[in-house]
């Protein structure tokens, strides 16, 4: 499945940039996410908690910053494992300014899903994956409020 989109952000690359390194403010605007724990410089546990329909589901596994530019971009590499399937995705986040304070930031990447996950259809998945986006979007909004 394919997972793109983008947003304006009222905010500079490096405000924004700030805010997608900073661990503790990312486990608060990723929608879902229960525990965030950084390993180093790239590397994280996590934990989330997703309702896909009628389904609930308890997600661990890990997550992987590859090729960082800073205040650019990076590609996040993610493995997420539950009792009703598993998730794999890279997708890249970049990071473009717009306007003088303003940035976008863009995402596009390929998720594959397995077990029940992938039996309960791209529509469900589709959309739930677009919730989740604007609740990142609209979680990052709110952080960035002075």
């Amino acid at each position: 499945m394919q997972l793109t989109g983008n947003h304006v952000i009222d905010a500079s690359p490096v405000k924004v940039w700030a805010l997608l390194m900073d661990t503790d403010t990312l486990a608060r605007i990723v929608p879902g996410v229960t525990k965030l724990e950084r390993i180093d410089d790239t590397n994280f546990k996590s934990t989330l908690g997703v309702k896909l329909g009628p389904v609930s589901a308890a997600f661990s596994g890990s997550l992987q910053m590859e090729e960082v530019v800073q205040e650019k971009g990076f590609t996040l590499k993610v493995q997420q494992n539950s009792k009703v399937g598993n998730a794999s995705a890279a997708i890249k986040i970049s990071l473009t300014p717009v306007e003088e304070s303003k940035t976008e930031v863009s995402f596009d990447g390929d998720v594959k899903l397995s077990g029940m996950l992938a039996s309960m259809g791209q529509r469900l998945i589709g959309s739930v994956a677009n919730t989740l986006s604007k609740q990142f979007f609209t979680n990052m909004e709110k952080e960035l409020l002075p």
